[in-house]
């Protein structure tokens, strides 16, 4: 199977229209997913440049034709005036600081009065009606970021006005997740976060480039994460959903020192060393007196033809429940969304509410908006 490495440098060599540079020099090829049943991208191309789509998707067809039999699923938008902006800055030789939210400059401090001002944040004051759910676990790959972004659009579903921080600024995940393509624009002093599936997003993802890492060291994150609250337009929320990095680091305690009224949710996989790593960030929680809402099993079978097979154990999630002195909250099973590129809605790692899974995403939902009384 190809890389998505070999899809770049098969794509090199074909350029913006316009701009007359190379995409992929340019960072316009965007969401690229290689798969057994093809290989699917977007290309984002500068307006004057859409009205020759279909010359340049065929041209895509034609140069990853070495690397898959079948014809490429290619997704083509124009830019957003931020991506004009940041393209022009990549075409003339400048490192776009425009990536940046207004005032956030890699290794800087945050804009002049936003920390000083951050208690006044609507959001943050003690007296805010927005409930906050920091969405935690012990360590990674165990599906954490796949239940806030289900969570989040369950939520949505049910007519809540729902924001969600994609928190795991190094392992930021939330954008690609969501199928979010485009990036924030910025509205008067403010940046406007994305909305998908009635759920206004924003993540370190939207101002990187090609996936590149993150190499801060701890108080830069601190300062990243506070911008999210401090520059960001959230407009009217009921919820405001955070997606944690693992374990009890250095962005697990701000948020906890920001949102001191902020619940928890604990997502753990049925496995016993799971269940055990997952109890430290549940600590965490109660020794920062933060309540916790309860607790998601991740990952609980595998169901195939009607029989279930538990591949990572039974019983951690009760077994965390029980150490944590909450409820098990529910039980998803492993597997992925049926979606596929070429739905207009279409994400990775959404599920549809009609789903079974979606279902229980909806259920969470309403046991969730129970617990929090809102």
């Amino acid at each position: 199977m190809a890389t998505r490495e070999e899809v770049i440098e098969a794509l090199k060599g074909l350029e913006e229209p316009t701009l007359k540079q190379p995409l992929a020099q340019l960072g316009l090829l965007r969401d690229i997913v290689v798969r057994d049943a093809g290989i699917s991208l977007t290309a984002v191309l500068h307006p004057d440049s859409i009205d020759g789509a279909s010359r340049l998707e065929s041209e895509i067809a034609t140069a990853l034709s070495a690397l898959h039999a079948g014809k490429p699923h290619v997704r083509i938008r124009p830019m957003t005036e931020h991506e004009q902006s940041e393209a022009q800055s990549r075409r003339t030789g400048g490192q776009a600081q425009a990536a940046a939210p207004t005032g956030v400059k890699k290794e800087s401090a945050p804009v002049k009065g936003h920390s000083a001002g951050l208690e006044q944040n609507p959001l943050l004051r003690p007296d805010s009606e927005v409930v906050s759910i920091a969405i935690a676990s012990g360590k990674g790959g165990v599906g954490k970021s796949t239940v806030t972004v289900n969570l989040a659009v369950a939520l949505a579903r049910r007519g809540k006005r729902v924001g969600l921080i994609d928190g795991d600024i190094y392992g930021f995940s939330v954008p690609d997740m969501m199928g979010i393509e485009e990036r924030p624009e910025q509205v008067g002093d403010k940046i406007k976060p994305i909305e998908r599936f009635g759920v206004k997003v924003i993540s370190m993802g939207f101002f990187v480039e090609d996936n590149s890492p993150i190499v801060w060291r701890g108080p830069m994150l601190g300062k990243m994460l506070r911008n999210f609250f401090a520059e960001i337009d959230w407009g009217e929320l009921d919820y405001l959903l955070l997606d944690l990095p693992p374990g009890t680091g250095d962005i697990a305690l701000d948020v906890h020192q920001m949102l001191p009224k902020s619940k928890e949710i604990i997502v753990t996989t049925p496995h016993a060393t799971a269940a055990f790593v997952a109890a430290r960030a549940g600590a965490m929680a109660i020794k920062t007196e933060h309540e916790i809402i309860g607790v998601v099993e991740n990952m609980a079978w595998y169901e195939k033809n009607g029989e279930r097979d538990y591949v990572f154990g039974r019983g951690g999630g009760g077994m965390l429940a029980d150490t944590l002195h909450t409820s098990l909250l529910a039980q998803f099973p492993l597997g992925a969304p049926d979606n596929h590129p070429s739905e207009p809605d279409y994400s990775p790692s959404v599920y549809k509410a009609d789903n079974p899974t979606g279902r229980e995403y909806l259920a969470l939902a309403d046991e969730v908006i129970a617990r929090c009384g809102k």
